[in-house]
């Protein structure tokens, strides 16, 4: 086996505990002594012990002149654990192979720098574009001090959302909405405006995943109007914090059932960087946005989406009394709209699935 080879193993064990590890990255790691893999592990829940330490484990005192392979950087610091530098070097591993740099700054480079002092073999770079593309949620937070913003959508063939009225229906099939589960379970938050919520009543949950995890189910609405018969108030399935303006008269509301938060920002409008700074600070690395067209359309003009998810069905509704996916971009000319670059295709069911990200 060559590096490459050992590093996709670990990649796949990292990918094992996707969905599972936030605020934490996404993280595999393997050992191999004379050709033979002796320990790997991933890191399954922020707290417990990261990917090494269960290589590690796993190896025993085997692990001695072994090389250790990981898709993220060894951290160096003391955080909920120990430094997992300082224990692959009191191992006695003779060579580590990382496939990315820590881009936190806790850790960046240091772990490298750690594990060279103490005379052991470092390699870099190995299946670098996808340890990152893995971890793409985490790297953005770390970046950019706000969560990976996908943009979710279901249309038509001719771009529409729903017909008359604005309230949402079922145009995709199963499929899709089984895929869409899966969606949810990868991101911290899932994110709609208040009208979302006063014409459909969502329940906003991961339901077909199979996993007991719940994404916060995050609500944008300035001026606190949110139906207390809704069901992201009644029912407690998940938690639901609603983002307000300055001005929202909270008091006059009464007491919220203890699932629900109220996070009041500073000015009168719920702006959107604003509002994703404020899940930054609560730890929120990835936000689903399922939003209809005014909360698709400023998340788009705000320039703070990452990934676009469309799955579009093979049914067309026409333009009277339909709603489109966006409202006014303030596009004025096809060479002036904005441009997106595909990243993958896929046929779900009878519909397609299109990933996309914004051209820079």
């Amino acid at each position: 086996m060559d590096d490459q080879q050992i590093m996709k193993q670990a990649l796949e064990l990292a990918r094992s505990a996707a969905g599972q590890t936030s605020p934490n990255p996404l993280v595999g790691s393997v050992i191999v002594k004379d050709g033979r893999i002796i320990g790997m592990g991933a890191h399954l829940k922020a707290g417990q012990a990261h990917a090494e330490i269960h290589a590690l484990n796993m190896a025993g005192s085997e692990a001695r002149g072994a090389d250790l392979y990981v898709t993220l950087e060894p951290c160096s610091h003391h955080g909920r654990t120990g430094p997992c530098a300082d224990a692959i070097i009191h191992a006695g591993i003779r060579r580590v192979v990382v496939a990315v740099l820590d881009p936190n700054p806790l850790v960046s480079g240091q772990g490298i720098k750690k594990l060279e002092a103490a005379g052991v073999v470092v390699e870099t770079g190995v299946c670098e574009q996808e340890a990152a593309e893995l971890n793409r949620m985490f790297f953005t937070y770390i970046r950019k001090n706000r969560p990976f913003v996908t943009l979710k959508h279901a249309i038509t063939l001719d771009g529409k959302i729903a017909v008359h009225g604005g309230r949402s229906e079922k145009i995709t099939g199963l499929e899709v909405q089984r895929d869409v589960h899966e969606l949810r379970l990868l991101h911290d938050a899932i994110l709609v405006g208040v009208q979302t919520v006063t014409l459909d009543n969502p329940r906003l949950t991961n339901r077909f995943a199979g996993s007991p995890k719940q994404p916060v189910r995050v609500i944008l609405d300035r001026h606190l109007r949110i139906p207390g018969e809704s069901h992201v108030i009644q029912v407690p399935d998940a938690p639901t914090w609603i983002i307000v303006g300055s001005q929202a008269d909270i008091g006059s509301r009464g007491a919220f059932p203890e699932h629900v938060r109220i996070l009041q920002l500073g000015t009168p409008d719920v702006e959107i960087a604003a509002a994703l700074e404020l899940l930054a600070e609560q730890q929120i690395l990835s936000v689903l946005v399922e939003g209809g067209q005014k909360i698709n359309t400023v998340f788009l003009r705000s320039g703070q989406v990452d990934e676009i998810v469309t799955y579009i069905a093979p049914v067309i509704l026409g333009g009277e009394g339909t709603v489109s996916v966006f409202g006014d971009l303030h596009v004025n000319s096809a060479a002036n709209g904005i441009r997106l670059q595909t990243q993958d295709a896929e046929r779900i069911g009878t519909d397609l699935k299109i990933i996309s990200t914004l051209k820079e």
